[in-house]
């Protein structure tokens, strides 16, 4: 389960209405037991394969390690059940392609992919006056996702499996800002470096990368992916438009609380993307669930997850070979 998987499952047991939680599985014996015992789940398992095999489930979360996702997504498929999956849909272009034609294969039913982002009530508010054209076309993105200094033993250990943090991190942002500007980056250019832990370079990563991409429609874009922000978790994005310009997260604040103390006045900072996007996770579960009732398909489909993974690998192969790499 993970930190984000418990998550999930408690949003389903306490928030989702028309969703029951019926099963959980996790190699973690002593986790299972106590989460499931807190929330009241009667079916254990510590097999995927068992677990999908049950009769009483109709539709499988799945977030487990990135590497596994393709092949529990299909195999949930295929014994009928609607599956939500976490990102990345794959980590390579080939396991992407497989997860395609598992969806299409078994297109009666409901595939949705975690781009939490996009059901943050302010990204939607942002995203109907762009479509609504109140900034006029948009022309530049920006996005900035940092996560704290004080979490970096745990991003440091993760390294060797994540993938890099193009794909791990800057994924959310890749997605938005094909979502946003409503074209495809041709052309990307990364840098980046590790600028205060030499650790991530084994892995041809930094603790702090970057990236500009020219879009097919001559938009352009800029995204920042952080391993070291002080100040706490920091996801901040612009959309600059031919008539206005907006921006979300601009100061990453964890409620409308000022501080009035010897340091002056301030205010603190969201702790994580668990506390951050609390509520997302909830609405995009939500959307899931009602796709599944009211046999729709949710607009976050499986060929985003394809797209964005390509456009992360581009991302990467600049950052390692320091040349624009086009798409």
């Amino acid at each position: 389960m993970g930190r984000l998987g418990a998550q999930h499952a408690e949003n389903i047991a306490t928030k989702i209405p028309n969703a029951e939680l019926v099963a959980l599985c996790d190699m973690d014996t002593v986790k299972l037991k106590e989460t499931a015992e807190r929330l009241h789940v009667s079916k254990t398992f510590t097999d995927f394969d068992e677990m999908i095999a049950c009769d009483d489930i109709d539709a499988v979360v799945i977030v487990s390690p990135s590497g596994l996702h393709t092949e529990q997504i299909e195999k949930a498929l295929a014994k009928g059940k609607h599956v939500f999956s976490e990102k990345p849909l794959g980590t390579t272009v080939e396991q992407c392609i497989q997860a395609e034609k598992a969806v299409e294969k078994y297109s009666g039913k409901v595939f949705m992919l975690g781009f939490m982002r996009r059901f943050d009530d302010s990204y939607r508010y942002a995203k109907a006056k762009v479509d609504a054209g109140e900034i006029g076309n948009p022309i530049l993105f920006r996005a900035y996702s940092q996560d704290p200094e004080k979490f970096i033993e745990s991003s440091i250990a993760f390294a060797a499996h994540s993938g890099g943090a193009f794909l791990d991190m800057a994924v959310h942002d890749i997605d938005l800002a094909r979502w946003f500007v409503k074209s495809e980056p041709e052309s990307v250019y990364a840098i980046g470096g590790c600028y205060a832990h030499p650790e991530f370079g084994k892995y041809n990563d930094g603790d702090n990368v970057s990236c500009l991409m020219k879009f097919q429609n001559g938009a352009m874009g800029f995204l920042l992916a952080g391993r070291t922000a002080p100040h706490g978790y920091n996801i901040e994005t612009e959309i600059i438009g031919t008539k206005g310009t907006l921006r979300i997260g601009s100061v990453p604040q964890k409620n409308l609380v000022e501080i009035m103390d010897s340091y002056g006045v301030r205010k603190e900072c969201s702790e994580n993307f668990l506390e951050r996007f609390q509520q997302s996770y909830v609405e995009e579960m939500k959307e899931f669930v009602d796709c599944i009732l009211k046999n729709r398909k949710p607009d976050v489909t499986v060929y985003d997850g394809r797209r964005v993974l390509e456009i992360a690998n581009a991302c990467k192969k600049s950052f390692e070979t320091g040349e624009l790499v086009k798409i």
